[in-house]
């Protein structure tokens, strides 16, 4: 019983702080690295032989070609994430709106005391046309 491991011994306390850092560091540089490529790939200025230099360089030599597309293109990064994020949000409205349609009660409603405040429909029948679509 003499073998014991002293684990706190053999691995101080700034030896875990040091190793959870590099941790966070590589985990933000893998993010960085698929921010930067998801970037090249969602400009629409860049044509098709810029997005295969700037892929090539970025995959062949991360470090120097991340540094690089920040300082050349990270300015407008931002700008290209909102734009992309304002597509799906139109999208996704549009989407909803064309599915949901005006086919709910509460729109026949309103054009139903819509035609009947232009005097088109009589008190009768808007009550009747009332009844029909409550009851459907």
């Amino acid at each position: 019983m003499s073998d014991n491991l002293n684990l706190a011994y053999d691995y101080p306390l700034l030896g875990a702080f040091w190793t959870m850092m590099w941790i966070f560091l590589w985990i933000l540089w893998i993010t960085l690295l698929f921010r930067v490529i998801g970037d090249v790939f969602r400009d629409d200025s860049l044509s098709g032989w810029g997005k295969t230099g700037w892929t090539f360089f970025v995959i062949i030599m991360p470090f120097l070609g991340i540094f690089v597309y920040l300082v050349a293109r990270g300015r407008d990064m931002g700008k290209r994430e909102h734009q992309a994020a304002r597509a799906r949000q139109e999208s996704l409205d549009a989407y909803f709106q064309g599915h949901a349609g005006s086919s709910g009660p509460a729109d026949e409603l309103t054009k139903l005391s819509e035609l009947k405040s232009k005097g088109v429909l009589t008190e009768t029948e808007f009550q009747h046309a009332k009844q029909k679509v409550l009851a459907s």
